[in-house]
């Protein structure tokens, strides 16, 4: 079935099952059943921005791959795309953690239909006629040899298409288990690459690309990510936009975010910074920040006005619960022209 999107995303939906306000796991025996992902969540953000956004995958043809199906198509996603195959749909365990206690993530990936799919599964032609970008990340190489193969495959036949490429490094040290490093597969992948995304730590693990740069220092110093930014794209030179997500994390409730962004064209950009306090649900933030930052690159002519996009986008996040930022364009217009007062709308 061909598909009618022109944003597509490659990877993977969870389940996600998370312990109530910040019970620790197991606490009570409840957990909130939730689905998302870090392509799944890119593709509902844009979705809520009116662009036509489609999702690429493979989820079990059982109940739960049914109403995993029906949470995207709420969404207005569509999902032509999804192949029914495999055993499981893939699960995460999400504690929520408060003042100087981390949130924790144990996940339950192993065997999950994507991770089974394999190149030759999808019809990569048929899937990229009249699409006009791709989105994947470096979660869906890291499951398994196969997830790998398959991804490097769908960059490939996007590259043909002449689809346009983001990615977004995504370093998960807890899912490199099947005897490849993150740099050995993603150093590849990353060459088909036109729009690369980060966090302060991803360049690093991902690509083995570093500066002087500690990424557990809750202060960032902006000139050394400016370095970074241009090494990556000196290194990878079919790459022509590099953002880098800056987090000052104080606390699981206090963040300072902001990001910077460099492109060949108009250099080094550096975004307004946000104070963060009282957070919701940081899961799913740099996922709010690479969608709108594709819509941002499709949207402004002037990237520092797509920039700015994303980081307001992003900081709203931080304000909902579960991993899909359900956000409109005017709210995040609004927090870009400068309110950000909380005030009621009546």
């Amino acid at each position: 079935m061909t598909s009618s999107a022109e944003f597509l995303s490659f990877g993977e939906i969870m389940l996600r099952l998370k312990t109530p306000g910040n019970e620790r796991f197991f606490q009570s025996p409840n957990f909130e059943a939730t689905f998302g992902g870090g392509e799944a969540n890119v593709a509902v953000a844009l979705a809520n921005y009116g662009l036509n956004s489609g999702f690429v995958s493979a989820l079990p043809d059982n109940d739960v791959g049914d109403a995993a199906i029906r949470e995207l198509r709420g969404f207005g996603v569509d999902t032509a795309q999804v192949r029914r195959s495999g055993d499981r749909v893939g699960i995460y365990f999400l504690e929520t953690g408060a003042n100087q206690r981390p949130s924790k993530v144990i996940y339950d990936r192993d065997r999950s239909s994507i991770c089974a799919a394999a190149p030759g599964d999808f019809d990569w032609p048929t899937i990229f006629d009249g699409a006009k970008w791709l989105h994947i990340t470096g979660i869906t190489p890291a499951l398994s040899q196969s997830a790998a193969d398959l991804s490097l495959e769908c960059v490939k036949a996007a590259k043909a298409a002449g689809v346009t490429v983001s990615c977004d490094f995504n370093y998960r040290g807890k899912l490199w288990k099947y005897g490849k490093t993150a740099p050995e597969v993603m150093r590849e992948l990353v060459k088909y690459v036109d729009v690369g995304i980060a966090n302060e730590e991803d360049c690093q693990k991902s690509l083995d690309i570093s500066v002087d740069v500690n990424v557990e220092s809750a202060e960032l110093d902006t000139a050394k990510y400016e370095a970074l930014s241009a090494k990556v794209l000196e290194i990878y030179p079919e790459m022509s936009t590099i953002a880098i997500t800056l987090r000052e994390s104080f606390s699981a409730d206090r963040n300072g975010w902001s990001a910077c962004l460099r492109t060949r064209e108009g250099g080094f950009k550096l975004s307004r910074r946000f104070e963060m306090t009282d957070i919701v649900d940081r899961v799913g933030g740099g996922d709010s920040f690479a969608s709108a930052l594709i819509y941002g690159l499709n949207a402004y002519e002037d990237r520092q006005q797509s920039l700015e996009f994303a980081v307001a986008a992003s900081c709203l996040k931080h304000s909902i619960l579960g991993d899909f930022n359900r956000v409109t364009v005017p709210e995040v217009e609004k927090l870009m022209s400068g309110d950000g007062s909380g005030r009621v709308q009546r």
